[in-house]
């Protein structure tokens, strides 16, 4: 593939629900530019973008992927992201990357949450935004209610730019508002066909077009309510301003299957939606926190962003870079800004899906991956040693899911360790932790079907089988009442004996684990001995009488004692005051604490009374409600930690994907009685299996 400067390269994100038909979007672009010779189908896992054999087995978009085309003298990178929410880390990658947007929307299902997701998205980012309407020739489908849905969500900026023209048989034939011509589809050919007798529907888009495009500039609007009419060029001149300060969103549509208005979508693309020049502006920040401009400039120095890795154990690491300024080439070995050092840059590549092709150098503007980058991890800037920038990161969602993952073959902890860590370069929202308490390796996602690749993937890449399991809860055990209890160890077998004698008052106490204290009067006990008995207390307390968890808030006070000269030792007084807790602690009204979070919920407004009342199930308390802006309520609670395994899921089936969650630990609280003989159960269980 040739060289193209900035001015010719668009950098484009199709994003969007689950099943709008992104993917198959992306390849009819690629297969209408004669970028690839063949048209693959995401049923038959033939697809360009979707080549990862998960990706192909579940038939399902898992991450994003890369894809240029050349149309009218352009480049256009087409980066294919998900629309899942379990696999949402490509969906913030694809735009992070992106100098523009399109939402696909499916014209049968229509507007939904993957949609409005994908659009506050991009506008956060300050993305240029086009809809394009896919599947028209489905049944039912109904560009018209689509459109409606779309300005009722985001406003008039949303205006149409292509639309369909429909008889008994389908579409008959879609109309370019902007040229004011119709056009056919024969075997996916583009033809230029007569005007038909146009619609109510079609006048009242091209009246909605030209309001949109008065918008995007004053003297347009001047000309617009004098009631003049806007020239082909003063309509192109206002999407394209509308575009590049997002103030209109344009609607076109089509059929990725029947390759139907892909030619019109594609010259959209190229005329209308801004170049990476225009788009690919940023600003970041010196070593010392001063911003700097990095403008899209082959002649300025090279900064370059590392928006996505791809770790493989036999080919090495994979960084998707975008060339923000300057130009990317091995004659250079720019600075990492993250760690300050110097990076080796290995082979550069053109992407187009799995297939590579090598290259010597990328100007600014363009996308592509370079090989074997020992330090850089994805959000990672990689600059000219001449100007050192950090740029903003993409800006992840929260993993909520957390899942205990069990080897299928003893001794394979540490294996699944380091094939965790390798595939977290590749998805940054997976957190992966050894619970010292637990005693397990808990790895956290964005949902079951997350962390379901994420094993898969472990097992094919790295040869090592897990399963998951529900995660244990890290319990603690305290006590009721104050006690007063002996402690004494006595033993005579030839020679030295052993003699230790305690008296011990344990009470409750606010502490984290043991307040160890002496009351001692007279040398009852040496003070020597005095370490013995709180080691010996200390060895004690890390499990409790009930169900083996940790004992804390417990106050050990050594009141009294007897010694023998030779016989006694520390040995023997650690003995005598483990003698003292298991005597005194079943005596002090023993209870079972679990662990308490701090829940902060966001839900549009009409879901608020769903969640509370699932939170009062798992026997949460509201804590309180505020405004958190565009319809949304923050929800303020507490819930026991053991409650909220399955809360990720719940929530998304709740509000149809629409909510989110933080879950902080916040402190313990006594388990209620009814739920300790559970708890106990459970422990005796776990120490029956290991």
């Amino acid at each position: 593939m040739k060289q193209y400067l900035a001015d010719k390269i668009r950098n484009i994100a199709l994003v969007g629900h689950g099943s709008a038909g992104k993917t198959s979007l992306a390849e009819a672009m690629l297969y209408r530019a004669g970028a690839i010779d063949r048209l693959g189908k995401v049923e038959n896992g033939t697809t360009t973008c979707d080549f990862d054999p998960e990706e192909t087995k579940r038939m399902v978009s898992v991450s994003s992927a890369v894809a240029p085309l050349e149309w009218n003298n352009t480049k256009v990178n087409i980066i294919d992201t998900p629309g899942s929410f379990d696999f949402a880390t490509g969906m913030y990658e694809g735009i992070r990357a992106a100098g523009s947007v399109i939402i696909v929307v499916s014209a049968r299902s229509g507007v939904n949450v993957g949609t409005e997701k994908a659009y506050k998205l991009a506008r956060d980012q300050h993305k240029s935004v086009m809809f394009f309407v896919n599947k028209m020739d489905a049944d039912h489908a109904d560009f018209y209610k689509v459109l409606g849905q779309l300005r009722e969500k985001f406003g008039a900026q949303v205006c149409p730019m292509i639309v369909p023209v429909k008889d008994a048989n389908g579409v008959d034939c879609y109309i370019d508002l902007v040229a004011n011509k119709a056009f056919t589809h024969a075997n996916g050919d583009r033809r230029q066909g007569s005007m038909p007798n146009i619609s109510e529907f079609v006048d009242e888009c091209r009246t909605i077009i030209s309001e949109a495009v008065a918008e995007a500039d004053d003297d347009l609007m001047d000309k617009f309510f004098s009631g003049g009419t806007f020239t082909t060029e003063e309509m192109i001149h206002g999407i394209n301003e509308g575009l590049r300060t997002e103030r209109i969103c344009p609607v076109v549509c089509g059929s990725a299957l029947n390759l139907e208005g892909i030619d019109a979508l594609l010259d959209s693309i190229v005329n209308h939606m801004p170049s990476a020049k225009n788009a690919a502006n940023e600003v970041g920040l010196d070593a010392e926190g001063n911003e700097v401009q990095v403008t899209c400039d082959i002649l300025e120095p090279m900064t370059a962003y590392v928006f996505k890795t791809v770790a493989d154990p036999f080919i090495g690491k994979l960084s998707y870079v975008k060339v923000l300024s300057g130009k990317l080439s091995n004659v250079i070995n720019p600075i990492n800004a993250r760690t300050g050092n110097t990076e080796r840059l290995g082979k550069l590549i053109y992407v187009t899906g799995k297939k590579q092709e090598d290259v010597t150098a990328v100007a600014a503007g363009d996308i592509c991956a370079v090989a074997k980058l020992s330090e850089t991890l994805t959000g990672d800037t990689l600059c000219d040693p001449s100007r050192v920038v950090t740029l903003r990161e993409v800006g992840y969602p929260l993993a909520t899911l957390t899942m205990a993952l069990e080897a299928k073959k003893k001794g394979d902890e540490g294996k699944i360790a380091q094939g965790i860590l390798r595939l977290i370069e590749e998805d940054p929202v997976v957190t992966f932790v050894q619970d010292a308490e637990t005693k397990q390796q808990l790895l956290s996602g964005l949902g079951d079907q997350h962390l379901d690749v994420i094993v898969s993937r472990l097992k094919t890449k790295f040869g090592t089988e897990v399963e998951l399991k529900k995660p244990r809860v890290a319990y603690r055990e305290a006590i009721r009442k104050k006690v007063k209890v002996q402690g004494r160890h006595k033993k005579q077998s030839g020679g030295h004996g052993q003699f230790g004698d305690v008296w011990i008052e344990f009470e409750p106490c606010d502490s984290e684990g043991l307040e160890f204290a002496e009351n001692v009067f007279g040398g009852s006990v040496p003070k020597n001995f005095f370490p013995a008995v709180e080691k010996g207390l200390q060895d004690c307390i890390k499990k409790g009488v009930l169900a083996g968890y940790p004992m804390v808030g417990l106050k050990a006070t050594l009141v009294d004692g007897s010694y023998h000269p030779v016989d006694s030792s520390e040995m023997a007084f650690k003995t005598a005051a483990s003698l003292a807790y298991k005597a005194g602690i079943p005596q002090a009204g023993p209870m079972i604490l679990e662990p308490i979070g701090n829940l902060k919920v966001y839900v549009p407004d009409s879901y608020t009374g769903d969640i509370m009342g699932d939170l009062n199930k798992r026997r949460g308390r509201i804590l309180g409600m505020n405004p958190w802006g565009d319809g949304t309520q923050e929800i303020e609670g507490e819930v026991p930690i053991s409650e909220m395994y399955d809360f990720t899921t719940a929530l998304r089936s709740m509000t149809q994907g629409r909510g989110s969650f933080v879950l902080a630990f916040e402190r313990y609280e006594q388990l209620p009685a009814h739920l300790e003989a559970g708890v106990i159960a459970e422990s005796k269980a776990l120490e029956e299996e290991e």
